[in-house]
């Protein structure tokens, strides 16, 4: 079995690390019980939306005892907000002006799993994946699909464009010439200021020491419609062990997805050497696509 360090040093590799959500945990005990193996929700975010998120996930789970129930909760607030520009209701849109969702669950004890990709109309994505874990014997649903499979549960079809939304999209495309095909225009710094980009990741750890976790994005802005990154791949995206513990990846979801044979690796004991060989072949083909960022 893997052993917490050599877990925590891996995350370490790929950059998965919430210093500042420690730090916000840590600061209240009314959501975070402190001492090993004791119940924990963390997120993938800096201590302004720790403090958005952590608080209702774990009132949540307190109400319930479900670590499920705390870690959707938790998602569901960026989901709804449309103050974050890179996950559900005001997520930046694809080169057609569409908003779409990925998202994904698993549940360590069981190796359960469920994910939604490309959803239109439903602002909470995690919830929708949810179902599909718990409802389904499927892993994914994706497109048109994963919308009836929303609508047929209750979830009303919602316009997820803020007027924000669709004037930084209409900024952007105001900005591209004929030429521009799906590249980035020549002007990079223009382009960074406009592509945002963001996901959140949602993990807990329940009463029996079972773990969880949510990944939840709109995905790249301006993407080609349809464009599936990560966060809905179980592997890429999220992984969880209740042997281990879970992982979730925010950033550019093609490198992720590039380079996820580096987890099977560590996970064969591989030596530190080839670990770090590995690492900096990843590193070198995220530079050759330094233009994305």
């Amino acid at each position: 079995m893997a052993q917490r360090r050599d877990f925590l040093q891996t995350l370490g590799m790929m950059g998965i690390s919430l210093p500042m959500i420690h730090k916000a945990l840590e600061r209240n005990s009314s959501y975070t019980p402190s001492g090993a193996g004791r119940p924990l929700i963390l997120c993938s975010r800096d201590e302004y939306w720790a403090k958005k998120v952590l608080p209702p996930a774990w009132a949540a789970f307190q109400a319930s005892g479900n670590i499920l129930d705390g870690i959707e909760a938790g998602s569901n607030v960026c989901e709804l907000d449309p103050e974050d520009t890179s996950v559900g209701y005001g997520g930046l849109p694809d080169e057609r002006g569409v908003v779409s969702l990925d998202a994904s669950i698993m549940y360590g004890p069981t190796f359960k799993c469920g994910s939604v990709a490309s959803l239109e109309n439903i602002k909470k994505a995690c919830s929708v994946a949810r179902l599909v874990m718990e409802r389904t014997d499927h892993a994914m649903i994706v497109g048109a699909g994963a919308l009836a499979f929303a609508k047929a549960h209750g979830f009303p079809e919602e316009n997820l464009l803020t007027e924000e939304a669709r004037l930084t999209w209409l900024e952007w495309k105001e900005n591209l010439s004929e030429n521009d095909d799906w590249l980035p225009p020549a002007d990079k710094d223009y382009y960074r200021k406009l592509r945002k980009r963001g996901t959140i990741n949602v993990l807990g750890m329940g009463n029996n020491g079972e773990v969880a976790g949510i990944t939840t994005t709109s995905g790249l802005f301006g993407k080609i419609h349809g464009r599936v990154g990560d966060s809905p791949i179980i592997g890429a995206g999220l992984f969880v062990d209740n042997e281990v513990g879970a992982a979730g990846a925010t950033g550019r979801g093609e490198e992720l997805i590039r380079n996820m044979w580096l987890i099977p690796a560590r996970r064969k004991n591989e030596s530190r050497q080839v670990s770090t060989t590995s690492v900096r072949r990843s590193h070198r083909a995220y530079i050759l696509c330094e233009w994305w960022i």
